[in-house]
């Protein structure tokens, strides 16, 4: 079954369906990212933050989070997310962290 809302990991354009499910400072995330180009560390840091959360590695075509869509998956996990916003903010800024380390390893070799 192919669903066109399916992506091989979280997609940047589902990113304003996910702005109004928390408070302020999720919707502050979400802004940031959002206005970032998709190139930059705050955009990409929330996708990182968004495919761990949504498990987007471990999906695949004949999964039923696939067959529902990233929309509904993302929706649903940050709306079932069991932490706080803060919660959410530490979770980004490991992503970041993440992302800023792996950039490092590159210009190393």
């Amino acid at each position: 079954m192919y669903n066109p809302d399916t992506d091989f990991i979280f997609p940047s354009r589902v990113i304003p369906a996910l702005r109004g499910l928390l408070g302020p400072d999720w919707q502050a995330m979400c802004d940031e990212a959002q206005a970032a180009p998709q190139t930059q560390p705050a955009h990409l840091s929330f996708v990182l933050l968004m495919v761990g959360l949504n498990g987007c590695e471990s999906c695949n075509a004949d999964s039923y989070k696939a067959m529902r869509g990233c929309t509904a998956c993302s929706v649903q996990t940050i709306e079932r997310f069991p932490g706080t916003e803060g919660d959410l903010k530490e979770k980004l800024a490991i992503a970041s962290s993440e992302l800023e380390d792996y950039q490092k390893s590159l210009t190393k070799k």
